[in-house]
């Protein structure tokens, strides 16, 4: 189907939804006509060039290939200099190259000191060039320590070469007491309004976002706060089914072997929030909210997060983050930085919500790597360099991006009518059709179509018509016909290569329009299929009207199979120990640097907080300890605990701690954290002459909190482990991160309270219960 002045795209209606399951969905991933099927990936992915990746950022360029990009650490554990941030490249997950720095010492930005480093690469396709934004630690106008900033550079290849813009897209923004806001981690995000937004901050004064100018390299506009100081850091938004999904990092990225970090989202109807999670708490609320997107889960990946999300051709969404083996979190030389590698694990949209791998979290064996080829026998970076499609009508010939990056790319050449040619072999009934697409010829009012089985009267057409500005969508069947339209930004450039994505699956069909295809969108389009739709496998036909029209990075694969289920979360069953707080505690509590001001009374444990800790050195927190049962069980206590809101009262807190001696425990608390409040799961251990204390943070917190400790015990290593969950009602739980302490280990099961005095506050635990576990 052809049609004059517009941008056209025809897909067959496709079946009914396959069934989603918890388990990962079989599927192939072909790097070329000929490659060989169930292409897999091991974490860490950067393992193949490196030790530590960190901070990744990734996109496909126009060429084909993956791009990662990564903050300015040494690449190796030593001896190693620091780079002034790093590239890597890849065609399937699999085979890496090593491309070098993005500036070096002769090219540093001039607007930076020669003492800054460049940290947390955003990596994006804005105006026909690539665009890095980055993080800078140090500006020549202002000279000094924490006066981050994000600026920006510029290729016209994804390998570079790269010239910075002249200055801050974001400048040190002062806190007003004397110091800086931490200007840092750069996100952008396109949306469909035609508005670029910048996101960026951390824990010292939230996350922000702010608007940028049509260059895409300065800010302007006031920045509006999205998520609160003191727990976020890492921001990457993507906009899905109607929602703006901000995801962000949590806790300290970097304390070796107690790292503690993970990954949480949000959501809202503006890119400006509030972003609540799913159960309605603002990320910007004192008693923060946030959604779990990934956190470790006991084998040996701890600290997971600085994330980017990537889909596949299939649609598969994918999370590329670092993490921290916990067996060796340090590089040698120099020391006292954590090897942080990158990694990558697949992110299901589970009832709304993306989760890492169904709730799984990192991986640590083999995994089907991304979709990155075509099927149908196409070379998806040379479509037109072999017979996989048969020419119809008009010219279908080879040529090459001569003014870009794409290298060899398919001409669509009409010749007195339309150009037509057509795949040798048929698509799959639920399919996915994606290319990169421009106009290059005068007015670029070109049209061009994709046709996937094709049958009658059926089909589903979407049209990217840059004369009317619109991305219409008409799915046709015998006795129905229903459309969408969407208008296209005005900064839609229809000779600049721009990613157009079609799926048809499980009785709709979306189309997106995208110019990074992070996750941005310049125009989107669905439908429900009608009843009456046929499913007939057909061959695809690519169709040019009115104009040449050239297309790289063409495939056509089975679109993917959605997880649906998340994994199962441990259940508490019948309770083996019930310690109820009456006049008398049972015979086998054991105290721990007693204190006669905790007394029980009313049915309850109260326990006036005071400025005492067992974090660090000080050890001097009282603990109420006793031995645990053989096997698995979930401890479980119901702690009152006012500590108000929006004042700082560090670090009041009180929950339950899991003990082998001061310096070796895990310890779940209601905890205030400056002006904020959150539910801390944190560990500490000694690691020769050091102590490592770090934590995950999840929530959100309230005056009764519900708190367990899942233990299980690793059957192949004998390793200890130990799950975080809170609630706020008894009934709804959230489940954390997942915490080890050594095999062979004895520790014991309790309480504690402290982290300080003022102002007075007593924590009061209703019950402490040890429950059987399945």
């Amino acid at each position: 189907m052809a049609a004059i002045g517009g941008l056209v795209v025809s897909v067959l209606a496709a079946s009914a939804a396959a069934p989603g399951t918890g388990g990962l969905p079989e599927r192939t991933n072909p790097g070329g006509p000929d490659a060989e099927p169930n292409v897999t990936t091991q974490n860490p992915i950067s393992a193949p060039f490196s030790d530590t990746f960190a901070d990744p950022s990734i996109m496909r360029g126009k060429d084909g290939y993956w791009y990662m990009y990564a903050t300015s650490d040494p690449l190796h554990s030593g001896p190693s200099e620091f780079g002034l941030m790093h590239m890597a490249r890849t065609r399937d997950f699999a085979d890496w190259e090593y491309l070098g720095t993005i500036f070096d010492e002769d090219d540093r930005p001039a607007w930076t000191t020669s003492d800054s480093y460049y940290w947390a690469p955003d990596i994006r396709y804005v105006n026909g060039q690539y665009f890095l934004y980055y993080t800078a630690t140090e500006t020549v106008a202002d000279p000094g320590p924490w006066n981050y900033s994000i600026g920006v550079a510029t290729a016209p290849t994804p390998a570079g070469p790269w010239t910075d813009s002249g200055g801050p897209v974001v400048a040190p923004r002062p806190d007003g007491g004397g110091g800086y806001f931490n200007t840092i981690d750069p996100a952008l995000f396109a949306d469909d309004d035609g508005t670029r937004y910048l996101y960026f901050g951390g824990y010292h004064g939230g996350l922000w976002a702010t608007e940028l100018d049509e260059t895409g390299t300065r800010a302007v506009g006031e920045p509006v706060q999205v998520a609160r100081p003191d727990r976020y850091e890492g921001a990457f938004v993507v906009k899905r089914d109607g929602y703006y999904y901000l995801t962000a990092s949590s806790a300290h990225c970097c304390v070796g072997p107690a790292t503690g970090y993970s990954v949480y989202a949000g959501r809202s109807e503006s890119p400006f929030g509030p972003f609540l999670d799913h159960e309605g708490v603002s990320m910007t609320d004192s008693r923060v909210g946030g959604t779990q997107v990934l956190a470790q889960n006991g084998n040996q990946w701890i600290g997971v997060g600085h994330h980017a999300i990537v889909t596949d051709v299939s649609g598969q969404d994918y999370i590329v983050y670092h993490g921290i083996d916990r067996n060796e979190a340090w590089l040698n030389e120099p020391g006292g930085i954590n090897r942080r590698p990158a990694m990558i694990d697949r992110l299901d949209w589970i009832d709304g919500w993306p989760v890492t791998r169904a709730g799984a979290g990192p991986s640590d064996t083999p995994q089907p790597a991304p979709v990155t080829a075509s099927g149908l026998g196409i070379d998806s970076s040379d479509p037109a360099g072999d017979d996989a499609l048969t020419p119809v009508t008009g010219v279908w010939r080879a040529g090459q991006d001569t003014t870009g990056d794409a290298g060899s790319v398919g001409r669509l050449i009409p010749d007195g009518g339309d150009a037509t040619v057509a795949t040798k072999r048929n698509a799959p009934r639920e399919t996915r059709v994606e290319a990169d697409v421009r106009v290059p010829g005068p007015g670029h009012a070109a049209a061009f179509t994709i046709t996937l089985a094709e049958a009658g009267r059926s089909g589903v057409t979407v049209t990217l018509d840059p004369r009317a500005g619109e991305l219409r969508l008409e799915a046709r069947a015998a006795r129905a016909t229903v459309h969408d339209v969407a208008d296209l930004p005005e900064r839609y450039d229809p000779s600049v290569w721009t990613s157009l994505a079609v799926e048809s699956r499980g009785g709709q069909v979306v189309a997106r329009l995208s110019e990074s295809r992070l996750g941005d969108v310049d125009a989107e389009v669905s439908v429900d299929l009608p009843p009456s739709a046929q499913q007939i496998p057909r061959p695809v036909r690519l169709t040019a009207a009115g104009g040449e029209v050239q297309v790289t990075n063409l495939t056509v694969v089975p679109a993917h199979t959605p997880v649906t289920e998340p994994v199962a979360e441990p259940i508490a069953t019948d309770i083996v120990f019930a310690e109820e707080f009456g006049a008398d505690l049972d015979t086998g509590w054991e105290w721990v640097r007693p204190d006669d001001s905790v007394g029980t009374a009313d049915g309850a444990l109260h326990w006036p907080l005071d400025s005492v800790d067992i974090v660090g050195e000080s050890n001097d927190g009282p603990l109420l300890l006793r031995t645990p049962p053989e096997g698995a069980w979930i401890a479980e206590t119901r702690l009152h605990l006012d500590l108000g809101v929006d004042t700082i009262r560090n670090y009041q807190q009180a929950g339950m701690i899991v003990h082998i001696d001061d310096d070796h425990f895990v310890r779940l608390g209601n905890v205030a954290i400056w002006s904020s409040r959150q539910v801390e799961f944190g560990k500490e251990l000694a690691d020769g002459d050091r102590l490592d204390w770090g934590a995950h943070l999840g929530g959100p917190a309230a005056e009764t909190m519900w708190l367990r400790i899942a233990h299980t015990v690793d059957p192949d290593t004998g390793d200890l482990l130990y799950r975080s969950t809170s609630s706020r009602d008894g009934e709804t739980w959230r489940w954390g991160a997942t915490l080890t302490l050594p095999a062979g280990t004895d520790p014991r099961v309790g309480l504690y309270a402290g982290g300080g005095a003022e102002p007075a506050t007593v924590a009061a635990f209703e019950y402490f219960h040890i429950h059987e576990i399945r």
